[in-house]
């Protein structure tokens, strides 16, 4: 693995039995992901690029092949190993938001920290300061009820943020809004990748990751297209 890389997929393949067929969910991905990058990933549905940013998050596990993360092999991790990857080094969001209904967006946020180290005294501080930086300084107290699309989303990448993860997984983060906000956290990704953070954004907008992405690849039917795309803003 060259120094720059922080990811490197191998002829990595999810394959799932379903009845007497077997779905190549991904089949034969290699791919690498450099340090302080926005790569997009681009395909229709079931193309299998969530699948594929699932194994790369640490959520699931390849069939075959192999993920290098930083030197060392992620699918070779026990299940407590794994759990703290993903706890102290990876930031995820998704499309559907997944906040808790019935906790305010600080709380959402400071339960990304019950899960490490963090003292307690210091988790709503950090909460606070990320929610802040986002633009959410006078929706701390809201329910996600309250909250519009864009601000739900904000919340959620508050909440991969505030661990301070040394990469963002991002899936379809822009799928439920609508123009304006979707224009909006896509520049917010854009922000926070010059500020030096690794970013991986999964989308069926091509338009839009090659906008926004240093360099996006294309996925059809569980693999890599032959070709890749660089984004008009080379930053």
């Amino acid at each position: 693995m060259r120094s720059d890389v922080w990811l490197q997929t191998y002829e990595l393949c999810r394959h799932f039995r379903r009845g007497p067929h077997v779905v190549r969910a991904v089949d034969g991905v290699d791919l690498s992901v450099r340090r302080g990058e926005f790569l997009g990933i681009v395909g229709a549905s079931g193309s299998g690029k969530s699948t594929l940013l699932g194994m790369m998050a640490g959520l699931d596990t390849p069939t075959s092949g192999r993920i290098e993360v930083d030197g060392g092999i992620l699918n070779s991790l026990s299940s407590r190993e794994l759990a703290a990857y993903r706890a102290a080094r990876v930031g995820m969001v998704f499309q559907s938001f997944n906040l808790i209904s019935h906790r305010t967006a600080l709380k959402n946020v400071e339960l990304a920290l019950y899960f490490d180290s963090t003292p307690r005294q210091d988790r709503c501080r950090m909460a606070e300061e990320i929610l802040e930086r986002l633009g959410l300084a006078d929706r701390l107290d809201h329910l996600p009820s309250d909250l519009s699309g864009g601000e739900l989303q904000r919340v959620a990448i508050a909440r991969a943020l505030v661990k301070k993860p040394e990469i963002l997984f991002a899936d379809e983060p822009t799928g439920n809004l609508d123009h304006e906000n979707t224009r909006q956290i896509a520049e917010l990704l854009t922000d926070l990748n010059r500020k030096g953070l690794t970013v991986v954004m999964v989308t069926h907008d091509l338009a839009l990751a090659n906008k926004y992405a240093h360099r996006s690849v294309q996925m059809d039917y569980g693999r890599l297209a032959d070709h890749a795309s660089t984004g008009e803003d080379s930053r």
